[in-house]
């Protein structure tokens, strides 16, 4: 069974996790095909300089929509929090908030603004994190540190 065949059938608005490096996956919202093309709306860092993310944080990020296997070709749909928010709806809710999104900059932040908190913002309403909250008390004790010291 090839890879492609395991993954589910994608519907507008439905989030993706795709499996990152050791730490963090990266997440978007599926937007649908565009000329049989699928299509990925993800908050994603357009600076090399990844000095900036020595305390997690990169003022140059922006919401993008790339084709789906530019952003990876290993992905699971996950759609975790449709038990506790319903999910907004897609054409009168998601989509404008992407299109509009997209032509601002934002500022990504690894604690409070990564990609996992802009997917669940667009399906949801709502941002979350599980990621970062599993791994907060493992790799960031220092930056919380600093954080309640507000030095960051």
């Amino acid at each position: 069974m090839g890879l492609h065949n395991s993954h589910p059938k994608l519907y507008p608005g439905d989030i993706l996790e795709f499996p990152g490096n050791s730490f963090f996956s990266h997440f978007g919202v599926y937007y649908g095909e565009r000329d049989g093309v699928p299509y990925v709306a993800h908050l994603t860092i357009r600076d090399s300089d990844t000095k900036l993310l020595l305390f997690g944080r990169a003022i140059n990020a922006a919401v993008k929509l790339d084709p789906l296997d530019v952003v990876g070709k290993k992905y699971r749909v996950r759609n975790y929090l449709d038990d506790k928010h319903p999910p907004r709806d897609f054409y009168n809710l998601i989509k404008p908030e992407i299109d509009d999104i997209m032509a601002k900059p934002i500022t990504f932040d690894i604690l409070f603004n990564n990609s996992e908190h802009q997917a669940t913002m667009f399906r949801y309403g709502v941002k979350k994190s599980e990621q970062i909250e599993k791994v907060y008390s493992k790799i960031v004790p220092t930056w919380k540190d600093l954080f309640e010291k507000k030095k960051i």
